[in-house]
């Protein structure tokens, strides 16, 4: 009897928790560079031990800058 009671709350619960909007955002890029030898190499995580990040992060994919977009007003 108790189950029949939780059951409507579970379903508003739910029912909230997909109305609300998705909040992801994709992973920056950052240049690595590798301890031993210096290379670098361009990847949103660490390529493991032994890189360091090199650089700020990138907004655009595979560490380009995002572009620039001018709005020019219409007359």
């Amino acid at each position: 009897m108790r189950v029949l009671r939780v059951l409507p709350a579970l379903a508003l619960l739910a029912a909230v928790f997909q109305a609300l909007p998705g909040r992801a955002a994709p992973a920056p890029w950052y240049y690595w560079r590798s301890k031993v030898d210096g290379a670098r190499v361009c990847a949103q995580t660490s390529p493991g031990f032994g890189w360091l990040r090199d650089s700020e992060a990138y907004a655009g994919p595979g560490c380009q800058p995002r572009r620039k977009v001018l709005i020019v007003p219409l007359r």
